[in-house]
């Protein structure tokens, strides 16, 4: 198996050319032509991942997150992205993202985010090209819940201990939208498709000052993406049945939030 080959099946599902601009996603780390002994995903490329994928006799890593966002100027082992890139050079250790380009397929990060509160009526939010991808997603309840009963369906949902929401919009909840991660740019167009709560992560204090009839929630970036492991992990378990492909053990507690 090579790089090339993992990199093609993933890109099946989560293709390149639908990336922002401003991403990164794809092969960073590595030659496409390298041969894979076994895949770790994981949702960031840390330094720890590279050393769980090496220890489990791994020569590739998949993350979400991209290793590199922007330019370099230096690659030091004080500084975590540059202790990462040493590691996995040394060790020759391949490294993949699929980061906007699995925001924006049906059945990614969003997608999996409607299926897990049972949505009904599931569109995309902002929809691009032909209409078949796009961030976001939309969709209606199976019956109107309250604004308190609609919280405790996402903290439920998504196995939170708490929650970031703004005042109740004094309406029933009957369509939730959703993007996961930085999502605030979208709340105007979940307004828009007539959904009275939100759900992203990283909302800013003056976005949760909201028009009446429609509330905001902040679950938390990793909290809102983190399922897309498990997806890519079936997706390439799904092509490649008897190749070993490995989901981080330590997935759960890499989130760097943490709730004290």
């Amino acid at each position: 198996m090579k790089v090339s080959q993992i990199a093609a099946a993933i890109e099946e599902f989560a293709p390149l050319s639908i990336q922002e601009q401003w991403d990164n996603s794809g092969l960073s780390v590595g030659s496409p032509s390298q041969e894979v002994s076994g895949v770790m995903i994981g949702f960031d490329c840390t330094p720890e991942l590279v050393d769980e994928a090496v220890a489990s006799g791994c020569n590739m890593v998949v993350t979400h997150h991209p290793l590199i966002f922007g330019g370099i100027k230096r690659i030091t082992p004080e500084d975590p992205v540059g202790l990462t890139i040493i590691k996995a050079v040394r060790a020759g250790v391949a490294v993949y993202a699929a980061h906007t380009t699995a925001d924006k397929v049906p059945g990614g990060v969003s997608g999996a985010m409607a299926s897990r509160l049972g949505l009904q009526n599931i569109s995309i939010l902002e929809p691009e090209g032909d209409g078949n991808y796009g961030l976001g997603m939309v969709g209606d309840l199976p019956s109107p819940l309250s604004y308190e009963q609609a919280l405790a369906l996402v903290k439920s949902a998504f196995g939170l201990k708490m929650i970031r929401a703004s005042r109740d919009p004094g309406v029933p909840v009957s369509r939730i939208a959703m993007c996961g991660g930085s999502g605030q740019s979208l709340m105007d167009a979940a307004r828009a498709a007539g959904a009275q709560l939100y759900l992203c992560g990283d909302v800013s204090y003056h976005h949760f000052f909201t028009a009446p009839g429609f509330a905001v929630a902040d679950i938390g970036h990793f909290e809102s993406e983190v399922e897309i492991v498990d997806v890519l992990f079936s997706h390439l378990r799904k092509k490649f049945p008897n190749f070993a492909v490995h989901v981080s053990k330590a997935l759960q507690d890499s989130n760097p939030i943490k709730y004290i």
